[in-house]
């Protein structure tokens, strides 16, 4: 089920610099903003804004986070800044708000929701930290989702790292990303990183969560494309395609345009 890109990660670079400042440059915007964890997506996501030009804003936003995040983060805002004389750099201890707000929630016996829901509020502080800095320098939230978290799985938080003013990424598979990871010179630390949220203040990866590999999911992502239904895999892959049509089912609120009654008109 491993995949590798087709794409030419030199044509993909370039297009996607020319289109981020292009479009920045049409809504009279300075430049971006990105949240930068320590993973794959948000790296390749700055330095293709770096590449504009433009002023590019790298916030790290830690709520306990693990230190090999916050070290990963450093290490690359580190490089990009060495390398781009338009990238700045500022970090918003998110922590305290994070425990202030469960102070302000009742606690639930159904942990396992409670948690999750705590999850999403993390990404939803981080998501207003972001436009917070963004009404103050006049930049736009550059989104880090890629093809198969934002359009597959829906593996993204709704008005969390959802909430972006654009998404650089998004037509990109994990794959995708790697490859125009390694082109960007990208640290190793990052590339040789198993991919996390990082939301639950634990080691769990997405493949944790998802019960199954970003490999897989493309390659579940393909069949369905193609047509394939569940009956003709056996094994590995019909478990696969089973993780991927639930998921896919079950996160459409987050890929669909939100639902408005629309009014009878006489």
């Amino acid at each position: 089920m491993i995949k590798k890109t087709t794409l030419s990660p030199e044509k993909v670079n370039t297009q996607i610099v020319k289109w981020l400042k292009d479009y920045a440059l049409n809504a009279k915007s300075n430049g971006f903003v990105i949240g930068i964890s320590g993973g794959i997506d948000s790296a390749v996501t700055s330095t293709l804004c770096a590449q504009t030009g433009l002023e590019v804003l790298c916030i790290m936003m830690p709520i306990h986070q693990a230190p090999s995040h916050v070290s990963r983060a450093e290490e690359h805002i580190k490089q990009l800044q060495e390398r781009f004389p338009n990238v700045k750099n500022a970090t918003s201890d998110l922590t305290p708000v994070f425990e202030a707000f469960k102070t302000a929630v009742p606690v639930y016996e159904n942990t396992a929701k409670m948690n999750l829901s705590l999850a999403n509020t993390r990404a939803r502080l981080r998501m207003s930290t972001l436009y917070y800095y963004a009404g103050i320098h006049g930049l736009l939230v550059a989104g880090t989702g890629n093809k198969v978290e934002d359009f597959g799985v829906g593996f993204f938080t709704k008005y969390g790292d959802g909430g972006v003013d654009l998404s650089p990424i998004a037509d990109l598979l994990k794959s995708d990303v790697y490859a125009l990871g390694h082109f960007l010179k990208v640290p190793n630390s990052i590339l040789v990183a198993a991919p996390t949220d990082g939301l639950f203040g634990d080691d769990r990866s997405d493949e944790d969560q998802l019960g199954a590999s970003y490999d897989e999911l493309e390659w579940a992502m393909l069949q369905v494309e193609l047509g394939k239904s569940i009956s003709e895999f056996e094994g590995r892959e019909r478990d696969v395609f089973e993780i991927y049509n639930r998921l896919h089912t079950a996160n459409q609120h987050k890929m669909n345009p939100i639902p408005v009654c629309l009014i009878e008109k006489k």
